[in-house]
């Protein structure tokens, strides 16, 4: 398919996909082994105007969301929100069978609820596909619980309190989830802290290539492409284990690094902040004397 497709409702979707009208119009629990994508598509895009959790096992294709591609051989938790790209690789040879849900809620039904707003603060809808969430047996049985309450109360009789109790268990579902995602960022120290370290040599590198005279002074988002991963993924990881944002730990290695040129040559300041990457050595000064308590002069000086 060589169109993009934009799913403006659940509606949409479900007809896409051959399944029964959503028994809601805003919110709809998909089991997954009844999806049924169109036949002999071997590649499918789309964008969909709403947000999507979804728990997937065995699923015959390559799931791509912004630049990252993973499979779903093991359960993983995954979270879409509206209006990203998507791209399904169909691998049409496959013979076993997918299993899993897939929980849409378009935005409508958050409306002037505090949700509404909270839900953005979750960083997980922000990540790219391949930094999903991997979960326990247990943390699975979990999430299978509430997503199932919450089908449950939207298949009930509506009353006055269905769609605050639904919206109480998404909320309990996504913090839920937020403390699985903790969990993963501790229980997955080696591979963390080997990304740590590719972080701390490609911004080394950045500094002694020169490479910030042309480009400035390295942004979160560049040393996130670096790295593969989104912003969201490497701030994360570095409060985690640094307690400082991405930005603060750049800032941080660029002034060990001022601190080496202004020891070990005799470059003048202002040399100094344009190797670094700064366009106005003010900005540099400013900067140093922030996070040394002295102006780059008084350093040097201290050595004399």
């Amino acid at each position: 398919m060589e169109t993009t497709v934009q799913f403006n409702s659940i509606s949409e979707f479900h007809t896409f996909c051959n399944l029964p009208k959503p028994g809601h119009p805003l919110i709809s629990l998909i089991d997954y082994s009844q999806v049924q994508y169109p036949p002999n598509e071997s590649e499918l895009k789309w964008v969909q105007h709403f947000y999507s959790v979804g728990l997937k096992r065995n699923i015959i294709a390559k799931f791509n969301y912004g630049q990252q591609q993973y499979d779903f051989d093991s359960g993983v938790l995954t979270f879409v929100s509206p209006l990203q790209f998507l791209k399904l690789e169909i691998n049409q040879d496959a013979v076993v069978e997918p299993t899993g849900w897939l929980l849409l809620i378009h935005p409508d039904f958050l409306w002037n609820s505090p949700l509404a707003k909270k839900i953005k603060s979750y960083e997980f809808f922000q990540y790219a596909a391949n930094e999903a969430l991997f979960l326990s047996d247990k943390e699975e049985k979990i999430v299978v619980e509430i997503l199932q309450n919450i089908e449950k109360e939207y298949q009930a009789n509506i009353d006055r309190f269905s769609q605050e109790l639904i919206l109480a268990q998404l909320e309990t579902l996504l913090i839920y989830s937020e403390r699985f995602y903790e969990r993963q960022f501790l229980t997955r120290r080696k591979s963390n802290y080997e990304l740590l370290e590719r972080f701390e040599e490609v911004l080394l590198r950045s500094f002694e290539s020169k490479h910030l005279l042309e480009s400035g002074i390295p942004t979160v988002t560049y040393m996130a492409a670096q790295l593969n991963i989104s912003p969201n993924y490497l701030g994360t990881l570095l409060r985690m284990h640094t307690n400082l944002n991405t930005q603060q730990h750049i800032q941080n290695r660029l002034v060990d690094y001022a601190k080496e040129r202004l020891s070990a040559t005799r470059l003048q300041v202002s040399e100094i902040a344009y190797e670094l990457g700064f366009e106005h050595p003010q900005s540099f000064n400013k900067l140093f004397k922030k996070k040394t308590g002295m102006s780059p002069l008084e350093f040097r000086q201290s050595f004399n």
